[in-house]
């Protein structure tokens, strides 16, 4: 692994945007360069401190699923090396860790698909038998299954910003029927496959968030980066337990941190700035990324 980078500076690009994780640079008019740099978010605050190596494994893993998950939807790579693009002096902060891919107009969702009860779910669940919005069954528990994945969208928030669940007729209103029917279908199929493949390698994939956009011609674009630890959670098949709090492969360690931490006397309200982080929690958390690539790839 190379340096931690908590930011890329290139040059010989334009930027377009700063992301929380990614930073995107035109090239040309048609392709964007995505690079994937250390940094790590938790419930939408940006931490201060880089997570060594991050932006190369999230690369990694999400060209490996690009790669498998290929023919269920046409993705956003173009094939080229991302060195080819950036000048000799800014190869290191690109290699490994970038994408090179098509430039397409982004869809205003977020495609989340739900296999198991977690999180907010779980706490929304106790509420009143729902994810947002989708009834449940009674008697459910924490970390139960689905009986079959669910689809609940959620609109982009700016940085600093936090996600907004919304149904899916909202999403109806925003995209039309038959371009958000075709997203949840297409979603739905992504998360099955991934999650049966990922079983097999002892991995669970208990939910997953999915972003698209259209091409020139209008086609439905699976883009941004897939079923890594910083849009999934990933839980060990061998520990997994219904009723308890998983173990887990993704951030759920920095936000258990977070959830245990004190700023002036009070837990810290979920807004910028973030706590410091200790070293040990970025360590923690980099051991549980590469313990998912390893395991995934075999």
């Amino acid at each position: 692994m190379s340096q931690a980078l908590l930011e890329s500076r290139l040059h010989s690009l334009p930027l377009l945007a700063r992301g929380k994780v990614r930073d995107n640079y035109a090239v040309g008019e048609d392709r964007i360069l995505m690079v994937a740099s250390d940094r790590i978010s938790a419930f939408d605050v940006v931490m201060g401190e880089p997570i060594p190596g991050k932006g190369e494994l999230l690369t990694q893993m999400a060209l490996f699923w690009f790669d498998k998950l290929g023919h269920v939807v046409p993705h956003h790579l173009t094939g080229d090396d991302p060195v080819s693009v950036v000048a000799a002096d800014e190869v290191e902060q690109v290699r490994g860790r970038s994408m090179l891919v098509k430039r397409l107009k982004p869809l205003p969702v977020e495609a989340v698909v739900r296999g198991y009860l977690a999180g907010s779910g779980w706490k929304e669940y106790q509420t009143n038998g729902q994810v947002c919005g989708v009834p449940l069954p009674a008697g459910l528990q924490n970390a139960s299954p689905l009986p079959e994945p669910i689809f609940t969208p959620a609109t982009k928030a700016e940085m600093g910003e936090h996600d907004e669940n919304i149904s899916f007729e909202r999403m109806v209103e925003i995209i039309g029927r038959p371009l958000a029917e075709q997203v949840r279908t297409t979603a739905i199929r992504l998360y099955s496959e991934a999650a049966a493949y990922a079983l097999t390698r002892g991995i669970i994939i208990a939910d997953t968030k999915f972003e698209f956009g259209l091409d020139e011609q209008g086609t439905l674009t699976l883009m941004d980066e897939i079923l890594t630890p910083d849009s999934s959670r990933f839980w060990p098949l061998d520990s997994y337990r219904v009723g308890e709090n998983p173990a887990s492969f993704d951030k759920q360690y920095l936000r258990d941190w977070l959830e245990s931490v004190q700023v002036d006397g009070q837990p810290w309200n979920k807004c910028a700035p973030a706590p410091a982080m200790p070293a040990s929690v970025a360590e923690a958390s980099a051991d549980r990324y590469r313990a998912a690539l390893t395991a995934l790839r075999g």
